[in-house]
């Protein structure tokens, strides 16, 4: 079977892919390589598939309709597993619009194709954003999420309702992910677990947007990973899974980890609260035991021992 996945050159994606190619998956790789973060990081991950049998890279932009209707056409995919997005919630609020074009006009793109082309199963990655400050805890499928406090919130929102109307519209078989805070070996370089244990090891100040007792549900790729692959095998009509790790963790000691880890201090540059950041997240993930067979397996303490070791290998071959 082929898998198309978008995003594919990302942190999460380029862990997919090895996951599929392991289990013995065709895989089309979809990626523009853009410059949220240094394209150059991206190209290292896919590096490790040049000349894999089964992988194939196409160096495209989803909002470009044209362009990936060829791409379809001539790779016939049976599965899709949409992975691209614009990502980071303060980076939307600086500028909405792009994260509007690639998270919603991209989407829609991606659906349109795929139900054009008889895809048998879609795959959307959502994220635990959409849950804003939701005040009960842990967060289930079913709460309301009409309150996001980022664009990037409301984008992932959008999308998830575009999958729900090609579900209903043309019985598309569409899955939404919701991810929370996704961390590990090869993890994008603007988000806290890599750009804290870089600048700790290089003895930068790292920026703590409040008191440090906000929590998130720390989730590590692997899992993240094995939800997708599950994901991708069944047919549910359209169904919205959380996946996360069911155990939030307080800034603080994810800090206190990460210097434990390293053998290192950090030191802390106090900002007040940021705009659009939520106070906790907190996955609900009874639903994805139930009908993904979904069980995450490392904790955060063996997690970020990980990560740490990881970077320390590979130390100074980022930019």
């Amino acid at each position: 079977m082929k898998v198309m996945v978008t995003g594919g050159a990302g942190f999460i994606g380029s862990h997919t892919i090895k996951a599929l190619l392991d289990l013995g998956y065709e895989t089309v790789c979809v990626d523009d390589f853009n410059g949220y973060y240094d394209p150059a990081i991206k190209k290292r991950n896919v590096s490790q598939f040049r000349g894999v049998k089964g992988f194939t890279l196409y160096r495209q932009d989803i909002t470009d309709l044209k362009a990936m209707s060829s791409i379809f056409k001539k790779e016939k995919p049976a599965r899709v597993c949409h992975l691209a997005a614009r990502a980071g919630v303060r980076a939307s609020i600086e500028d909405p619009f792009i994260y509007e074009k690639v998270n919603v006009r991209g989407t829609l793109n991606m659906l349109e194709l795929a139900r054009l082309n008889n895809v048998g199963n879609f795959v959307l990655a959502s994220s635990s954003s959409v849950y804003g400050n939701n005040k009960k805890i842990p967060f289930s499928e079913t709460d309301n999420v009409d309150y996001p406090i980022s664009p990037y919130a409301a984008t992932k929102k959008a999308a998830e309702l575009l999958a729900y109307n090609y579900h209903h519209l043309y019985s598309l078989n569409c899955t939404c992910l919701r991810f929370f805070t996704v961390y590990g070996p090869f993890g994008r370089p603007d988000m806290a677990p890599y750009l804290f244990t870089d600048a700790i090891y290089k003895g930068r100040k790292i920026n703590r947007f409040g008191d440090g007792t906000s929590k998130r549900d720390f989730t590590y790729v692997s899992d993240i990973v094995s939800g997708i692959v599950s994901a991708l095998g069944v047919k549910p009509g359209y169904e919205i899974i959380n996946l996360g790790n069911n155990n939030p963790v307080e800034l603080n000691y994810f800090i206190s980890l990460i210097e434990k880890a390293l053998g290192r201090k950090a030191v802390i540059n106090q900002l007040p609260p940021q705009a659009g950041d939520v106070n906790i997240t907190y996955a609900d993930i009874s639903k994805a035991k139930k009908l993904l067979g979904y069980t995450p397996k490392t904790g955060i303490e063996e997690g970020l021992k990980f990560l740490v070791d990881w970077y320390l290998k590979t130390a100074g071959t980022r930019r």
